[in-house]
């Protein structure tokens, strides 16, 4: 197995049948689940609440502070590692994408600004209220999908729903995004570049594909994120090869003809260049 391994729903829900959706408070999750303190990933989404007691939340490289009131929102494939205290708790959920886009049809969960990878902050902090009030989602759906009623997951996912509407109003207070034509460029964007970015390196492909010149893409890149197409599609090239550094059975050279450098040298130069650090010396810092 690798040693940071892809972990699917059905990893945590042992013998249920149900491979789309996972819920468990954080202290009963950790006491069958502890290896998730180590890096890993998931197949799916996952929504994280915090209650009670600290600790840091690694994100792709980046560190969170834990406090009660502590939101994390991942999306698949985002690699993360928690450092916790002994009074941990709140509340942890899994869920497909699948589930969720086959269940409302007329929306899908991409549709929420807080799961848009260019512009996602995957941690939001609520206040005191702000907990108690929707506490009482996360209870429900607990309780939901530990029964037997009917109408299980029809309760669970609207419950879901809630939460997610909820977070969307908190979360448009605190990241000010103004509406924007741009936006929905961005989104369209964004989506392209998670399927391309493995081949396409071109910011010219992108623009093509969005059927913009490239200067309106840049445009839109420099108004919305502050950078140009070329660096965001950099940033998300440079994100995936630190994740795949972290498996150490992968050779920095195969790691390059994955993302599609067919020159490994300028893969090494173009990592340097924006972490200040080889492939190689990333790797150790990181497993050391």
């Amino acid at each position: 197995m690798s040693k940071y391994p892809i972990y699917s729903i059905q990893r945590f829900n042992c013998n249920d049948v149900n491979s789309d959706f996972y819920i468990n408070t954080f202290k009963n999750h950790l006491v069958n689940h502890s290896f998730v303190e180590e890096p890993h990933r998931h197949n799916s989404y996952v929504l994280v609440l915090f209650t009670n007691g600290s600790g840091t939340h690694d994100i792709d490289f980046d560190t969170f502070g834990i406090q009660p009131g502590s939101m994390f929102f991942l999306q698949p494939g985002q690699m993360h590692h928690w450092n916790l205290s002994g009074d941990i708790d709140g509340f942890v959920v899994f869920y497909s994408q699948e589930m969720y886009n086959l269940y409302f049809r007329q929306k899908t969960i991409d549709s929420y600004p807080f799961y848009h990878s260019l512009e996602n902050s995957p941690e939001m902090v609520l206040g005191a209220k702000e907990v108690k009030d929707i506490k009482p989602y996360f209870y429900n759906m607990l309780t939901e999908y530990q029964g037997n009623k009917m109408m299980k997951q029809d309760k669970i996912i609207n419950l879901l729903d809630s939460i997610h509407i909820e977070i969307a109003r908190k979360y448009n207070e605190t990241h000010v995004l103004e509406t924007h034509s741009y936006n929905s460029r961005i989104k369209d964007f964004d989506v392209l570049l998670e399927k391309y970015f493995w081949t396409e390196k071109a910011p010219s492909f992108y623009a093509s594909q969005l059927h913009i010149t490239l200067k309106h893409l840049n445009r839109i890149c420099n108004e919305i994120l502050k950078k140009t197409t070329t660096q965001v599609i950099t940033d998300r090239i440079i994100l995936e090869a630190k994740r795949m550094l972290m498996d150490k059975k992968r050779t920095v050279n195969e790691i390059a003809s994955a993302l599609g450098f067919d020159d490994y040298s300028y893969f090494v130069r173009l990592f340097k260049k924006h972490t200040a650090m080889t492939p190689t010396a990333f790797r150790v810092s990181k497993n050391s």
